[in-house]
């Protein structure tokens, strides 16, 4: 195996042997099969509201700093969050669709992005689907090469 991602080789126990449940078999193996090409229509679809979010949030930042520096710099590493998990998953799609190691490793860190914006966030809903995706993510790991 390739040099193990940042943290991987820590989180890998309890989302694979001490997970609470395994993913089927042939729901991994669909995951595997569908889950670039889902990937990319939702980053397509995204597009537009990406762009309006970037762009309006661009224009509206000054005025965050406004609400106090805590709000301004809250809102900033919002947008650059945000902005990375995005070119993360562009990234890892042409490793998704050929089954490479790399395009699981740019999922992977797009999704502890993910985790860590909601924990920031207080969103418990979006930690807890950021960790059963995570689960997921290590459960179909070894079908990367």
């Amino acid at each position: 195996m390739a040099q193990p991602a940042l943290l991987e080789t820590e989180l890998a126990p309890f989302f694979t042997t001490k997970a609470p449940f395994q993913f089927p078999y042939n729901f991994r193996e669909g995951f595997v099969k569908y889950w670039p090409m889902v990937s990319l229509v939702f980053l397509l679809l995204a597009l537009p509201g990406i762009l309006a979010f970037l762009g309006i949030g661009a224009a509206v930042m000054p005025l965050s700093y406004m609400g106090g520096a805590g709000l301004g710099i809250g809102y900033t590493i919002a947008m650059v969050v945000t902005l990375a998990q995005i070119v993360l998953g562009f990234m890892a799609l042409p490793g998704l669709f050929n089954r490479k190691r790399a395009g699981w490793v740019l999922s992977y860190y797009a999704e502890l992005l993910s985790i860590v914006s909601s924990i920031f966030s207080f969103s418990l809903i979006g930690i807890l689907l950021g960790l059963l995706f995570l689960m997921l993510l290590f459960q179909v790991r070894e079908y990367y090469n």
